[in-house]
């Protein structure tokens, strides 16, 4: 059996039927190529009740390895937030349906629930974009996610821009201005989004050029790019800027 199990957004995220399905598993493996962790990996172990944990890149878990592994014994996959959040494992359910393989997925806490404690109203909230890590030597500099964020803004629909592992936030914010400036896209305050569901957890409402001189911003973290404000979210935004800005 294959489970697929959200870490959610903390060191306690983690259901209790989740750990009950660790003790179960004969495998177990870490999904580690989607965020950066908010707390020590070591952690992990003392909560797979001292199982050895392996640590599974994008090619492994989209080889469907995983799944045939599975036809044998019991495997479990953690995924930081919610297992099938902003990510591709959908595939791997797929696969199992294809293959007799029975699965399970246990839900937890996402970056899509957190961030309504920001004051923007979640049915408010239209398309979800990426914003990928540049690489301009090998002139890899995509900025597309900018399209989505026009569309949004066409039906004033805020939109959250998640962030690629390892793309710190002075280089995310640099490429967002860039991306901006090729769309003759105008923008005014954002949000950004820090640790949520941690201790480090900030809501920070700003304007690029004022977070650009913030030094203190830990991952991991996303944008949101707001559309029109409801008096209400404009209100309850202007609060976590007097509460958690630096």
């Amino acid at each position: 059996m294959l489970y697929l199990i959200g870490l959610g957004l903390n060191r306690d995220g983690i259901s209790k039927f989740g750990l009950e399905a660790l003790g179960r598993c004969k495998k177990i493996y870490l999904e580690n190529y989607t965020v950066n962790f908010p707390y020590p990996l070591s952690d992990l172990q003392e909560l797979a009740i001292k199982k050895t944990i392996t640590l599974a890149d994008r090619e492994k878990v989209e080889s469907l390895e995983l799944v045939d592994e599975a036809k044998k014994l019991d495997v479990a996959l953690l995924v930081y937030g919610s297992p099938l959040t902003a990510t591709t494992h959908i595939s791997l359910i797929q696969e199992c349906k294809r293959l007799g393989v029975k699965y399970k997925v246990i839900y937890s806490a996402s970056i899509l629930d957190a961030v309504a404690e920001s004051g923007l109203q979640l049915y408010k909230f239209g398309k979800t974009a990426s914003m990928p890590k540049w690489d301009p030597a090998k002139n890899f500099t995509p900025d597309s996610f900018m399209e989505i964020i026009k569309q949004n803004q066409s039906i004033d629909a805020h939109t959250l821009l998640l962030v690629d592992i390892n793309l710190w936030s002075t280089d995310a914010l640099e490429q967002l201005k860039q991306s901006a400036k090729n769309h003759n896209f105008k923008l005014g305050k954002i949000v950004l989004c820090q640790a949520l569901g941690t201790s480090k957890a900030k809501f920070i409402y700003q304007t690029i050029k004022e977070l650009e001189e913030n030094t203190k911003i830990h991952p991991p973290y996303c944008f949101i790019i707001p559309a029109k404000l409801h008096f209400i979210e404009n209100e309850i935004l202007q609060e976590f800027v007097e509460k958690f800005s630096y």
